[in-house]
């Protein structure tokens, strides 16, 4: 993967109808993707450090890499058509000899996401996306000032994954 990319911070993931809004974004721009159930609450899990009973998909996933000396070392969420996100996971790994590979897969950004934070991992997003999505650090901002977390029937903007 070749093309520039910005650093972004999980800003927030917020409940609604029948999925979950996760919010990336920096001190310049927030965007919002919009993930399903499931993915969004294991996202917002691993997001507040919440103990889990038992390992989620995720969480196996990422003790599966652990097993073998790898480790996500990175999120590039790289593409954007039609208002469909497309992301890359870039997995370091080293073995007896000291010898580092790296491999890069394909992903949705949900899951990459979460990977991305259950490992501590950073999240990026290339130049092109970043020019195509829109800003929406004031939905952030209102949905944060909300008492009920913004659950109250909001209408879903483009963004989905």
């Amino acid at each position: 993967m070749n093309k520039e990319v910005l650093e972004t911070q999980l800003r927030a993931v917020v409940p609604m109808d029948e999925s979950y809004a996760v919010f990336l974004g920096n001190q310049e721009k927030i965007f919002v993707i919009y993930v399903d159930g499931p993915v969004g609450m294991a996202i917002a899990m691993s997001m507040r450090g919440i103990a889990k009973e038992r390992p989620l998909t995720h969480d196996l996933l990422g003790h599966v890499l652990r097993a073998f000396g790898a480790k996500v070392e990175r999120v590039v969420i790289n593409h954007l058509e039609n208002g469909v996100f497309h992301a890359r996971i870039i997995i370091t790994a080293e073995n007896e000899l000291q010898q580092r590979k790296v491999v890069e897969l394909d992903a949705r950004p949900s899951d990459s996401i979460a990977l991305a934070v259950a490992q501590n991992a950073s999240i990026f997003v290339s130049q092109e996306v970043w020019a195509q999505v829109e800003d929406v650090s004031e939905m952030l901002h209102d949905i944060e000032k909300r008492s009920d977390g913004g659950r109250g029937g909001r209408k879903k903007p483009e963004g989905g994954e």
